[in-house]
């Protein structure tokens, strides 16, 4: 059944309140070096409700699976969120959403990035606008996305630029912006895409966005 798509987020989870939406959730944490795993704490940042939120404005009904990675602080690593793709794996998730970047590329995240996409999951991952690449999105294969001023809500744009492949719509319904809301709302996008194609390929759904792209290019201010 359509409704049965499993999108998986990988973030600082999700409010109390928004918990009868979530089918599965799991957090993952570092403790004296070791790795833990056990039950979601509320969301302490606020971050992955908004993400959660915005995907789901534009997806519509999904199976979600929670991966915790963040807690109380603005910290993770790529331990953690790799340990979080091999368990979004095991749940047979369609897309993966990773509105998040870290500075430095660890073998142990570009393994698990690897074999995620040889699973057939699809990853979206935020890219800034400029500056520094960021991981998981500059690893191959994976969908890189940033915030793009042009989009109104529901659309994106193709911009197969250095620094992101697609961009979409930066505000989320509480005024939260940013790369991460639009990360949020091109994941969603492509799984209402794939509620109504289940049986689409990777290849259908990058030809489709390019082709829906409400523009094409990296903007450029300033210029008319």
């Amino acid at each position: 059944m359509a409704s049965e798509l499993a999108i998986g987020i990988i973030d600082s989870g999700f409010a109390v309140e928004q918990g009868g939406r979530v089918a599965l959730s799991r957090r993952f944490w570092l403790e004296g070096g070791e790795l833990r795993e056990g039950e979601c704490q509320p969301d302490a940042l606020g971050h992955g409700s908004v993400v959660l939120d915005t995907l789901t404005r534009q997806s519509g009904p999904v199976r979600l699976c929670v991966a915790q990675v963040f807690a109380e602080r603005w910290r993770t690593s790529p331990l953690q969120i790799a340990a979080a793709l091999h368990w979004l794996i095991e749940q047979d998730v369609a897309v993966v959403n990773m509105s998040l970047g870290l500075r430095n590329d660890r073998p142990v995240l570009r393994e698990a990035s690897v074999l995620a996409q040889t699973a057939g999951v699809m990853l979206c991952a935020s890219s800034p606008a400029q500056g520094e690449p960021v991981f998981p999105a500059s690893y191959p294969g994976v969908i890189r996305v940033t915030g793009d001023a042009r989009c109104a809500p529901g659309q994106w744009s193709w911009l197969n630029s250095l620094q992101a492949d697609f961009g979409s719509h930066v505000a989320a319904a509480n005024g939260a912006a940013g790369s991460s809301v639009a990360c949020a709302a091109l994941s969603g996008i492509i799984a209402g895409y794939l509620r109504a194609n289940p049986a689409a390929s990777r290849e259908a759904v990058l030809g489709w966005l390019r082709e829906g792209a409400a523009f094409v290019g990296p903007e450029h201010r300033g210029h008319a």
